[in-house]
């Protein structure tokens, strides 16, 4: 990527658009353009991007086409789509009239970029650089927190199906990772028909006794694969698999062996006995996903709080910074960290008075 200004409005467009915007209300992209001008400039993305390869889109046009995509709530083709057709956002961009503009997967691959680098917050910082400096936003005044769910593109488990559901994650990336070691180290038969169908594919006993005997056998089959996997004559980078790093924390969570000289006894812990929600694993394979409570509601995934300022007295709308927070703690817990986050950005959110927070349990 080669840091390039931006493209002046071409004449046509500019009067097309115009034309158009002057029978209704004054469309919020061009008039983005007209009052901040070239609000995200290429050479603030530079590092996301790569020196080499052909040229791209511009990531300063990608970035306002991410804030204009946010701002009227469009997915990644409905806001392609705008940018072929719409004449406010072929006049944002500079654009020619007949520009075809750029394909949709263009969108989420520059997040996946700004995520990779750690440039999350890097658009919204830009923004609220340019507000500020025009004075439509400013520090100090009141703000208001609250959080909503985010689910996890994972499937909802009980504690039955998630012990076997871990313990067969772990079994498949060994049997890619040493084949011959793991069929040496556990019945490879036996557990191939217990373990080889996802846990989802089947339905598990009804009888609560058969189910609570299949736990224990979970239990105990996961406690002889983590004694192999740690034993003196195991290749030690065996343990160092993610697959069985996440088992081992999921048995520490669920389960507790007590060692006698008649020998191991394995129990299920109770519930009063389990960590926290916002510490339990709730997947094998999305160790951020937590378990949920929020009025009355449950759900596996994750809270994002969200900061508005909320002060009669500031021009222009009020400034939204959202925050993710994977570990679905409870939204008051969750204040001081976010403020103090604002403090630091020293953005049109950050203040140090708090007004009223629509906070609720969790």
């Amino acid at each position: 990527m080669r840091p390039r200004p931006w493209p002046k409005v071409p004449e046509l467009t500019a009067q097309v658009a115009r034309a158009v915007a002057a029978r209704g209300p004054y469309p919020l992209a061009m008039r983005v353009r007209d009052e901040l001008g070239e609000l995200f400039t290429d050479a603030e993305f530079a590092e996301a991007f790569g020196a080499r390869g052909r040229p791209g889109w511009s990531p300063g046009q990608l970035a306002l086409v991410t804030v204009l995509q946010f701002a009227e709530n469009l997915t990644d083709r409905a806001a392609a789509h705008r940018g072929r057709y719409g004449m406010d956002l072929k006049y944002a961009l500079g654009l020619e009239l007949d520009d075809p503009g750029f394909d949709a997967s263009v969108l989420s691959e520059f997040r996946t970029r700004l995520v990779e680098h750690g440039m999350e917050e890097k658009v919204l910082d830009l923004l609220l650089t340019a507000l500020k400096n025009r004075g439509l936003v400013k520090a100090g005044g009141k703000q208001r927190t609250d959080s909503t769910r985010v689910l996890a593109a994972v499937r909802d488990l009980n504690r039955l199906e998630l012990a076997g559901e871990t313990l067969r994650a772990a079994l498949e990336a060994l049997a890619c990772a040493a084949p011959d070691w793991l069929a040496q180290a556990v019945p490879v038969r036996e557990w191939a028909e217990r373990y080889g169908p996802r846990i989802h594919s089947w339905h598990p006993p009804a009888s609560t006794s058969k189910r609570e005997e299949m736990t224990l056998v979970y239990g105990r089959d996961g406690f002889t694969l983590l004694e192999a996997v740690h034993a003196p004559d195991a290749p030690a980078w065996l343990r160092e698999l993610p697959a069985v790093q996440v088992m081992r924390m999921m048995w520490v969570q669920n389960y507790h062996r007590t060692v006698t000289e008649a020998g191991a006894e394995v129990k299920r812990r109770e519930s009063k006995d389990l960590p926290p929600g916002r510490q339990r694993l709730a997947s094998p394979y999305d160790t951020d996903a937590r378990y949920g409570l929020k009025q009355g509601s449950w759900w596996t995934g994750y809270k994002i709080h969200i900061s508005e300022s909320c002060d009669d007295r500031r021009p222009g709308p009020g400034c939204r910074r959202p925050g993710a927070d994977p570990r679905s703690r409870r939204t008051a817990a969750a204040l001081d960290h976010r403020h103090r986050d604002h403090r630091r950005h020293g953005d049109g959110c950050g203040n140090d008075r708090t007004g009223p927070s629509h906070a609720r349990r969790p």
